[in-house]
């Protein structure tokens, strides 16, 4: 019996147990789905977040302060000094052209801030910022309507404002928000800009913003308390490691901080969130992997299973190919024929439906993400599935063909 006439024969002995094929198959595709499934969705979370930072760069890093006072082994550290408004204008003033780079500044005003248009008002969980010309291009935003905050915004303190992509649809959901006034601790400013929407990646909170000129926001620093956040970004991002140890020094000595004493600031460079992400993402692929084994084992065990009652309930009929002059290998070789064929059968259904899962869960939790097919993992998948087969069906075949063929004509 040729190879061809072997498989003909493994698929016709599955039609003719198609509900146990079925179930069976059914069992293998739910741990390549597991498999597939979840390595999915961290590529397309991942996707999402390269896309997120793709805007910003990674040629890009803020100097700023920490609020939180620091403890360690019981010790309260030092609480350094906020970055004053005159320090941010000096190093920016210092450092704007320096080793091809640009500045921003931007202060945090309010982080709980309810807004009203007429009888209309968001939650009180909109966050306020004053910024400078610079800050969207720096920060990743993007407009969807109207302009940018520019030069004679900030220096004309004037009441405008952009507004994110939630606020507008909370406020103005059947109108455009444009040249709209609106009203926000105890002051009315004029809608001049809406941004783009940014999704869910960091909570939908970048959506949940309004962002005033950097004068205009610098009114509520009465006492002069507020800290000054810095963004410095190089045109070369395989220059930033020496703009980073330009500004570094350029701080300091805005700051006045001694000669072997610590920064009295710290720097957070932009790739560091990215960086800690696919970190994250490594350790969920090996905890996606070990679950699918585990899936994948008792999917084999129940394969195994299926096809060892398989052997029981053809036992005269392997008698009877046996008397026939079939030869142990061929028996052999159709039961593992069979067994593939199940795991192959059930693995395009896995990986089809954990495709579909995965792309599903990544676009729900990262909002933007794109389709992403893995063919790496669809590859793997069916590796997987042939070697399920194999390591499944290798017993059962071997019982067969070891079959005596007089004792199994005689099988009742």
């Amino acid at each position: 019996m040729s190879i061809r006439e072997n498989i003909a024969e493994g698929l016709r002995s599955i039609k003719g147990n198609m509900l146990r094929t079925v179930i069976t198959a059914a069992i293998i595709a739910f741990g390549i789905m597991a498999l597939v499934g979840i390595l999915t969705t961290i590529d397309g979370i991942q996707s999402s977040v390269d896309q997120s930072f793709e805007s910003l760069g990674v040629n890009s890093f803020d100097i700023k302060v920490e609020n939180q006072r620091g403890r360690r082994r019981g010790v309260s550290e030092k609480q350094n000094p906020p970055i004053f408004f005159r320090e941010a204008m000096l190093y920016k003033e210092l450092f704007t052209g320096k080793a091809d780079a640009d500045v921003s500044i931007s202060t945090n005003v309010a982080g709980a801030v309810e807004v009203k248009f007429e009888s209309l008002k968001t939650n009180p969980n909109t966050r306020v910022i004053a910024v400078d010309e610079n800050y969207l291009s720096m920060k990743g935003y993007k407009l969807q309507n109207g302009r940018d905050i520019n030069v004679n915004d900030v220096k004309l303190s004037s009441k405008v404002v952009l507004i994110g992509n939630e606020l507008a649809k909370t406020l103005f959901p059947k109108t455009s928000p444009m040249d709209k006034v609106i009203s926000m601790m105890g002051n009315k400013y004029r809608v001049v800009g809406v941004l783009e929407k940014k999704g869910s990646l960091t909570g939908g909170g970048d959506d949940r913003v309004a962002l005033l000129p950097l004068e205009t926001g610098r009114q509520f620093d009465t006492n002069g308390s507020f800290s000054y956040d810095i963004t410095t970004a190089t045109a070369k991002v395989e220059n930033i490691d020496y703009v980073i140890g330009e500004a570094t020094a350029t701080m300091r000595r805005v700051r006045g901080d001694e000669i072997g004493a610590d920064d009295s600031f710290e720097i957070e460079r932009a790739d560091a969130f990215l960086e800690d992400v696919e970190s994250i993402t490594d350790n969920l692929r090996i905890g996606g992997i070990g679950i699918s084994f585990i899936t994948l084992l008792g999917a084999s065990i129940a394969l195994m299973n299926i096809m060892m009652v398989s052997v029981t309930e053809r036992t005269r009929e392997i008698g009877v190919r046996k008397a026939l002059g079939a030869s142990p290998q061929k028996i052999r070789f159709q039961f593992l024929i069979e067994a593939i064929v199940i795991c192959l059968l059930g693995g395009i259904g896995g990986i089809l439906l954990g495709l579909a899962m995965g792309n599903i869960v990544a676009n729900f939790i990262g909002e933007g993400a794109v389709f992403v097919v893995p063919w790496g993992l669809i590859a793997v998948g069916i590796v997987v599935c042939i070697t399920v087969g194999l390591i499944s069906g290798v017993y059962p075949a071997i019982k067969a063909s070891r079959l005596d063929p007089i004792e199994s004509l005689r099988y009742e």
